[in-house]
């Protein structure tokens, strides 16, 4: 008897659809790989363009639970294993004591990817209700208070470098929010020394748009925690800015990057702060070129 033929049961239609999502495996990953190497670079760039980081730098990553800080502890672990310098990493996440807050989440996930951290309580959620005035917006106060606790925390733990999770559009609305709201030109910068000289803060993913960083969170994973004392605030105005901004990029793709470069160029004699350019003395500056140029004239 001649041998059975046998049938592969498996349509045609199968294996194309299974091919199909192979590929797509593939390209989702070469995607995901170019915008992890993307972050990276835009990170190192800051780093490296404003002196972030030096040798033997203890370093507290400022945690809150959103996409922005997760993004942003990943990516400095990242370049910490590569780096050419010895610097070291430890997270802090500020309790504020807001009602529903899952304090469990965030030591869980460090504690599974082997950070150090310190989880610092502050009653300040129960300070903020009491002193904001009914329907005037909390971020104020809430900032100046978180920003207080963290950084006397950084001076009990040792830490040379505060680091901050704001992006290039959390700078480009504080740019516009002072100049609509405050009557002042100015923003975050990337480093900053504070007040009392104490302390110096860094914003390493200054470089990175949000973008970015929201479709890295998502690809991550990050158990994200929503701050709903924020969040929940109708008219915000930096939301207000936060839609405005981004309506112009979509209208003209590539302004926010021109407007951010322009906040890394700035020109003081073409302001008119008198604090930074001596406009008073511009005869004095006239009179000694037109006598350099007669120096030169005559030597020739």
């Amino acid at each position: 008897m001649s041998p059975a033929i046998s049938v592969d049961p498996t349509p045609a239609s199968s294996v194309e659809h299974e091919a199909e999502d192979i590929c797509s495996l593939a390209r989702e990953k070469r995607e995901f790989n170019k915008l992890q190497k993307r972050l990276r670079r835009l990170t190192g760039n800051a780093i490296i363009d404003y002196g972030m980081i030096q040798e033997g730098d203890k370093v507290m990553v400022c945690l809150s639970g959103g996409k922005d800080s997760y993004t942003m502890l990943e990516i400095l672990r990242s370049l910490q294993r590569n780096a050419p310098i010895n610097f070291s990493l430890v997270a802090v996440n500020l309790d504020q004591k807001q009602p529903g807050f899952p304090e469990h989440v965030l030591p869980e996930y460090l504690e599974g990817i082997g950070v150090d951290y310190h989880i610092l309580e502050k009653d300040t959620y129960s300070v903020v209700k009491e002193k904001t005035p009914e329907g005037k917006t909390t971020c104020a106060l809430c900032s100046r208070l978180r920003r207080g606790s963290l950084y006397g925390f950084a001076e009990e733990i040792g830490a040379t470098k505060i680091a901050l999770g704001h992006h290039r559009e959390d700078i480009l609305e504080t740019l516009f929010l002072n100049m609509f709201f405050g009557g002042s030109l100015k923003s975050m910068p990337p480093k900053l020394l504070s007040d009392d000289g104490k302390n110096i803060v860094i914003r390493p993913l200054a470089y990175c748009r949000e973008a970015d960083i929201a479709a890295y969170a998502e690809q991550m994973g990050f158990p994200i925690i929503p701050c709903n004392l924020c969040g929940s605030q109708p008219n915000l105005q930096r939301q207000v800015v936060k839609e405005m901004l981004a309506e112009w990029e979509s209208k003209h793709p590539g302004r926010l990057e021109s407007m951010f470069k322009a906040v890394t160029n700035v020109a003081p004699s073409q302001l008119a702060d008198r604090n930074l350019f001596d406009f008073e003395g511009l005869e004095g500056e006239q009179a000694r070129r037109q006598r350099n140029r007669i120096d030169v004239v005559d030597a020739g």
